[in-house]
C-alpha cells in the first residue's frame, strides 16, 4: 500500500505539467484458419493514446488503448473466448471488462503508466512498466517479466508489470539493475542483474526469485573479430513448480553492404511440455518457457528496398514433427510520417492468419 500510494502522489504532482501527446491507431484486416478447418475474417482495431512529460530528470508515461474487434464468427469462437481469458499479473486490473454488440466486443485497457528519475548514474521508475532482460532477438528465456513473444501478430506487445526498479550505473560499461515487483495475488517478484564489459564481450548475471519461481541466468554479447558479426548467447536455469529446466539460446546478426539484414538464432530446452499442459498454465509465469521441442533453430531476413518499403521474412524450424515450422513474412509501404501500411502472414501448421495493418500515427 505505501508503494501504491507514493506512486499516486507523484503521479498527481504530475498532472497540471505539460505533456507531449501522441495518437496512434493500429487497424489490422485478418483471415484466420482454425483448428476446427473454420476460416474467420474479422477486424482488430486499437486506438492508442500516449502522453509523454519530462521535467529536467523527471518524467512520467501514460499509454492507454481502446481496442475494438469486429467479426461475430470470430468474438463467438473458442480462439477469442482464450483471449478474453488473458489478464495482466498485477495487483489490480489493467483493462475493463469486454463489452459485447451484435458483431463484435470493445474494451479499454492501461497499457503502461509509471513516473521515474534518471541522471547520469542513476535511473528509477515506479508504475505499469516493461522489465527487460536477456539479449536474445527471437527468445529471451531470462525473461521472466515481459518476454517476446515471437510468434504473436505484435511480439511486443505484452502486459505491464507493476514494479519498482532501479538501475546504478558505475561506469560506460558497467551497471547494477534491481527489480521489485507485486503480482496479481499480492506476492512479489525480485530480480537483480549485473552487466559489465571485459576485455572482449558484455557479460552478465540475471537472478530472479517469487512464490513460484527460482531462475539464474547469463548473458554474453561480443563482436566477433573485426568481421561485422554481432553474436550473443543467454541462458537460464529455471525451478518451477512445473519443472526444473535449462534454456538457452546463441544467436548472430551480420548486415550486408547491399541492406540486407540476416538473423539467426537457436533456442535448446532439456524440458519439454505437451500443448494440454501449455493450455492449463496459459497464467504461469513461464508459459514462454514451456515449450513443444527441445530444439528450435530460427532465420530472419530484413530488407529496405528503398526509403518507403521494407520487407521481412522470419522462419522457425521446431525439429519436432508434431510442432512443425513458423513461417512469418512481411512487406511495409510507408507513405509519409503519418500512414503506414503491412500485408504479411503467420503460418504454421495448425493454422495460418493473412493479415493487412493500416497504422496512422499523428
Amino acid at each position: 500500500m505505501q508503494v501504491k500510494l507514493l506512486f499516486f502522489l507523484v503521479l498527481a504532482s504530475l498532472l497540471h505539467a505539460e505533456f507531449i501527446n501522441k495518437v496512434e491507431n493500429s487497424n489490422f484486416t485478418l483471415s484466420q484458419d482454425a483448428l476446427n478447418d473454420k476460416t474467420y475474417l474479422y477486424n482488430y482495431d486499437r486506438l492508442r493514446l500516449r502522453s509523454d512529460y519530462i521535467q529536467e530528470n523527471f518524467f512520467a508515461t501514460l499509454i492507454a488503448d481502446g481496442v475494438n474487434y469486429y467479426g461475430d464468427s470470430y468474438t463467438n469462437s473458442l480462439d477469442f473466448a482464450y483471449i478474453k481469458q488473458q489478464k495482466s499479473d498485477t495487483p489490480f486490473k489493467t483493462q475493463t471488462s469486454f463489452h459485447t454488440y451484435d458483431n463484435g466486443a470493445i474494451y479499454a485497457k492501461l497499457y503502461r503508466l509509471y513516473t521515474g528519475y534518471e541522471d547520469d548514474f542513476n535511473r528509477i521508475v515506479l508504475g505499469l512498466q516493461n522489465i527487460t532482460m536477456g539479449v536474445g532477438h527471437i527468445w529471451t528465456p531470462t525473461n521472466i517479466f515481459n518476454p517476446v513473444n515471437t510468434y504473436a501478430l505484435e511480439p511486443d506487445e505484452t502486459f505491464g508489470v507493476f514494479a519498482l526498479s532501479y538501475t546504478r550505473h558505475f561506469s560506460d560499461t558497467s551497471k547494477l539493475s534491481c527489480v521489485v515487483s507485486q503480482r496479481a495475488d499480492d506476492s512479489y517478484k525480485y530480480a537483480l542483474q549485473y552487466k559489465a564489459y571485459f576485455n572482449f564481450a558484455d557479460f552478465g548475471v540475471d537472478i530472479l526469485h517469487s512464490d513460484d519461481t527460482d531462475m539464474i541466468g547469463y548473458e554474453i554479447e561480443a563482436n566477433v573479430a573485426d568481421t561485422g558479426i554481432e553474436a550473443r548467447s543467454e541462458g537460464a536455469y529455471i525451478n518451477n513448480n512445473l519443472g526444473e529446466f535449462f534454456q538457452g539460446i546463441v544467436g548472430a546478426d551480420y548486415a550486408f553492404v547491399n541492406g540486407i539484414t540476416l538473423t539467426t538464432e537457436a533456442l535448446y530446452s532439456s524440458k519439454t511440455f505437451p500443448y494440454s499442459q501449455i493450455l492449463l498454465n496459459s497464467n504461469s509465469e513461464i508459459t514462454p518457457n514451456l515449450v513443444n521441442s527441445y530444439f528450435y533453430a530460427a532465420v530472419s531476413l530484413t530488407y529496405s528496398f528503398n526509403i518507403y518499403l521494407d520487407g521481412s521474412l522470419l522462419y522457425i524450424e521446431s525439429f519436432n514433427k508434431n510442432v512443425g515450422r513458423f513461417v512469418a513474412p512481411n512487406l511495409t509501404y510507408t507513405l509519409n510520417d503519418y500512414n503506414s501500411f503491412s500485408a504479411g502472414a503467420l503460418l504454421e501448421k495448425h493454422s495460418d492468419t493473412y493479415y493487412f495493418k493500416w497504422v496512422l500515427a499523428f
